[in-house]
């Protein structure tokens, strides 16, 4: 939690000038047609071929990212894709039409790597709208820096070695983004942030893992971020979607540039959609967040909040042990500065001798089937509060090792309440087995069924 974002856009601005650009609800988000051309890309390939045909196949991603049109989609085959400049490894700039998006992805059966030193490893801006980005692993630079270096960097917040993101859609400068869709990619080890979403609207994120991510920053950054939500249109039904990641050790240890202090590194932050920081004029976010079965654990921030922003539901999400850097007590789950906000059949397993959830300056926050563990230090407990072990699998701060699945006698099975989003989201659970699966909705991101019927990991 913050009073006030300090933001890259002054060096966005700054790189620009040494670098030149290249060139509705859910349902309409999954149910376009593509009608465009294919391009291929692969590492062996080179950007004077067509890049029409496997044979033929661009070098780079950038360079199918120059020529895409409406229905065109980027298959994407092994290998490590690099940036060649600071600013990124990939720009989207290019839009696609509400029937014919845009499509980046693996080709089938591959998992290309985006490994970059720069700003951004995917960066989507210059508004381009209906465009898919699914199946890349994106890996920063944090392996190839260390805390003593980028603690020497503090005062130079316009290196990108210790600064950059993972992937970004910002609408600050050039034109802002709607009708994005991320989904099953591996984001780790970027010193800023893992997924940064700034004055968007019709983001759904969704299916990916999210780690190690925030360390080196001085900007404050998180595992999932989105902030200042943007207004593209008048509806004020679910427009924005966090859904079903696995997010876990991202975290600040960096102190933050505005105010020298740890304020972030949370797992999943709904930040400022009221629009009140660094001179917006975009007004309040009217649309409704939805962030539903996440599993979250050992950031050092939240596990997941709401701050300065409305018209949020947290539904069946599993938080586990974040609150891991020293200076941050505010809890698992909460809503700080926040009205118009439900908080309803999650987990929040805490820190030990640290608050399980908090409440500040809120209205209209509500709190309900939720379960409570691992300390007395609940700020709120809400209707139908369960306090008790809830008895996960095999709870662990090792990924490898981690399975917060819910043993047969747990607490939490049929101790939730159905909640009705109007998406499918709220009808399935984390492995995508139907709710409820017995009497009533379980608690937290996964329904109890047979062991063999499912799958451990979020990228199934």
């Amino acid at each position: 939690m913050k009073v006030r974002k300090f933001t890259l856009f002054l060096f966005t601005a700054f790189f620009v000038l040494l670098v030149a650009v290249c060139s509705h609800r859910i349902n309409a988000q999954t149910s376009t047609s593509q009608t465009g051309k294919i391009y291929y890309v692969s590492p062996s390939g080179n950007d004077t071929n067509t890049g029409t045909s496997k044979l033929s196949a661009f070098a780079t991603i950038q360079k199918a990212a120059s020529v895409t049109n409406p229905g065109d989609t980027v298959l994407v085959m092994n290998g490590t894709y690099t940036n060649v400049h600071s600013g990124w490894a990939v720009n989207i700039t290019r839009s696609g039409k509400p029937n014919a998006w845009i499509t980046y992805k693996a080709y089938p059966g591959h998992t290309p790597k985006i490994k970059h030193n720069a700003w951004h490893g995917i960066l989507i801006d210059h508004g381009a709208s209906y465009i898919r980005v699914s199946g890349f692993e994106i890996e920063g630079n944090s392996k190839n820096i260390t805390l003593e270096y980028a603690q020497s960097q503090q005062s130079n917040p316009l290196n990108p070695l210790s600064n950059g993101n993972c992937l970004s859609i910002d609408g600050r400068q050039y034109g802002r983004s709607h009708h994005i869709n991320i989904s099953r990619n591996k984001i780790h080890d970027c010193a800023g942030a893992g997924i940064s979403v700034i004055q968007a609207d019709y983001v759904t994120v969704d299916r990916n893992e999210v780690f190690n991510n925030a360390w080196y920053s001085v900007y404050a950054n998180s595992g999932i971020s989105l902030y200042q939500n943007w207004s593209s249109d008048n509806n004020t039904n679910y427009k924005m979607f966090v859904t079903n990641n696995l997010v876990y050790n991202n975290r600040q240890y960096i102190p933050w540039i505005a105010t020298g202090t740890i304020t972030d590194g949370n797992g999943i932050i709904i930040d400022d959609s009221r629009n009140t920081q660094n001179n917006s004029t975009l007004g309040v976010y009217t649309g409704r967040t939805l962030v539903v079965n996440n599993v979250t654990f050992g950031n050092g921030g939240s596990g997941i909040h709401a701050f300065l922003s409305d018209h949020v539901d947290i539904i069946n999400n599993t938080a586990y042990l974040n609150n891991q850097s020293p200076e941050i007590t505010g809890g698992q789950i909460f809503a700080n500065t926040a009205s118009d906000v439900r908080i309803v059949n999650n987990i929040l397993y805490a820190y030990p001798n640290k608050k399980v959830n908090s409440n500040w300056d809120n209205s209209n926050v509500i709190y309900e089937n939720n379960l409570y563990f691992n300390s007395p230090y609940i700020t709120v407990m809400g209707s139908n509060a369960v306090v008790a072990d809830p008895k996960f699998v095999n709870p662990s701060l090792d990924p490898k090792l981690a399975d917060f699945r819910l043993q047969s006698t747990s607490p939490a099975i049929d101790a939730g309440v159905s909640f009705n989003s109007g998406t499918k989201f709220t009808k399935i659970d984390y492995l995508g087995n139907v709710r409820p699966r017995g009497l009533a909705y379980d608690i937290g991101a996964y329904e109890r069924v047979l062991a063999t019927m499912r799958c451990k990991q979020a990228i199934c």
